[in-house]
């Protein structure tokens, strides 16, 4: 039986980053909030107070560890995140993790009963944070995952210390079960939560993807003022745009260009593989690195490639979903993805037509791929367009808020449908 909305929600949000952050999660959040505001919900976000860009508060939001507001839709409340500039040590980072997610779990417990609370992880602590807060204001948990943790941190050998596994492990279960409802960015990770939750916990796992900002991203012209600056001319742009870190198989854009001397590889972001991939980049004239772009630039910075590259080394392809598939495809770009077979990027592409899809690490048939598509440039056009077309019906802010409003409303009325 399907049923209209009762009414406007009232929801608790609880997220590591929010508007002005530049962190990805952040724009993630802050346009859910804003599209469930503009279908007349009630929003409460408790979220750090501004840091990602430097790893530390940002001038004109320190001296307070707290920080209020109200919007026309609700509230805002800023709590200091503890960062710490080293991403590399592993325990200051969990400590300021920790100290994030019990001051946000102080800040939003005032205010009320909710219909919701939406915690965002990583970081995987929030989950917990999320569950004290639903205790509290009552509203059932909806607990959003945007990576996996630790899965990714394991398998790239970013944490190694068993213990440390171990406790992120019975986080990451305690969590789970804790939730009301987890949602996660695609099949592939649902597979991966089901097979950590008992059996009768399988179905509270629902699928609702990233959005793109379709009307912000657009396909426009590849002469932009990025290429004038780095010094590109009107040669052909293979592009990497994300984090420049080890779960990036980055090293295939080296090895392709070594093979394709004429073309221009253009590598932008910061992270920590990039002083590494720069040191070997020495003596490629035609690989080029620029650093990370303002969220302004999103749109400019995807014109200038030609053809954009989404790397992942094996076994990553089903705990991350790279975000940035969805930007591209928006900006009418093609894509050639390195990356595990039979998960969520291939199924995009594989869906949309925009592109092509190589088994990860494997240089040779990175570089084939790359070759073959870039001698057919018209083939490379209709690519881009029908990536376009696909992501405007697929993935817009307002088909993925409505998402999770329908999934509030479930929670609320069990075995109901919402919509019709």
């Amino acid at each position: 039986m399907s049923r209209q909305m009762s009414g406007p929600l009232r929801i608790a949000v609880l997220c590591p980053h929010f508007a002005p952050d530049t962190a990805p999660t952040g724009d993630v959040m802050t346009r859910i909030v804003t599209e469930l505001a503009a279908l007349g919900h009630e929003l409460h976000v408790v979220t750090s107070l501004p840091w990602y860009r430097e790893h530390r508060v940002e001038p004109g939001w320190t001296g307070r560890w707290i920080r209020r507001e109200r919007t026309e839709w609700g509230s805002i409340t800023r709590v200091n995140p503890f960062p710490g500039t080293d991403k590399r040590n592993l325990l200051r980072r969990a400590l300021g993790f920790v100290g994030f997610s019990a001051l946000t779990g102080l800040a939003s417990l005032p205010g009320g009963r909710v219909d919701a609370v939406i915690a965002m992880s990583p970081p995987l602590t929030m989950g917990l944070t999320g569950w004290v807060t639903h205790l509290v204001r009552r509203g059932p948990l909806v607990f959003n995952i945007q990576d996996v943790f630790p899965d990714a941190a394991v398998r790239t050998g970013a944490i190694t210390n068993r213990h440390v596994i171990a406790v992120a492990r019975w986080l990451e279960r305690v969590s789970y079960h804790r939730a009301a409802a987890v949602t996660v960015l695609s099949e592939d990770l649902r597979d991966n939560v089901v097979a950590k939750v008992r059996p009768s916990a399988g179905g509270r796992v629902h699928v609702i993807p990233n959005f793109v900002l379709t009307d912000a991203i657009v396909p426009s012209s590849r002469h932009t003022a990025l290429r004038a600056e780095l010094g590109i001319g009107d040669e052909t742009v293979v592009l990497y745009a994300g984090n420049v870190g080890f779960s990036q198989s980055l090293d295939l854009l080296l090895a392709a260009a070594r093979e394709l001397p004429t073309i221009t590889f253009l590598i932008t972001g910061e992270g920590s593989a990039k002083a590494s991939l720069q040191a070997e980049a020495v003596g490629l004239a035609n690989v080029r690195f620029a650093p990370y772009q303002p969220k302004d630039r999103l749109p400019e910075l995807l014109a200038t490639g030609d053809l954009h590259v989404v790397p992942l080394r094996a076994g990553l392809g089903n705990v991350s979903v790279p975000s940035k598939t969805y930007s591209i495809l928006a900006a009418g770009r093609p894509i050639l993805a390195a990356i595990d077979v039979d998960t969520e990027v291939p199924r995009i592409l594989a869906a949309s037509g925009a592109g092509r899809v190589v088994e990860p690490d494997r240089p040779d048939l990175f570089v084939a791929a790359l070759r073959e598509m870039l001698a057919d440039p018209a083939a490379l056009a209709a690519a881009g367009v029908a990536g376009r077309r696909w992501v405007e019906q697929a993935a817009s802010p307002a088909v993925v808020a409505r998402a999770y409003a329908d999934l509030v409303e479930q929670l609320r009325y069990p075995g109901s449908v919402v919509g019709g």
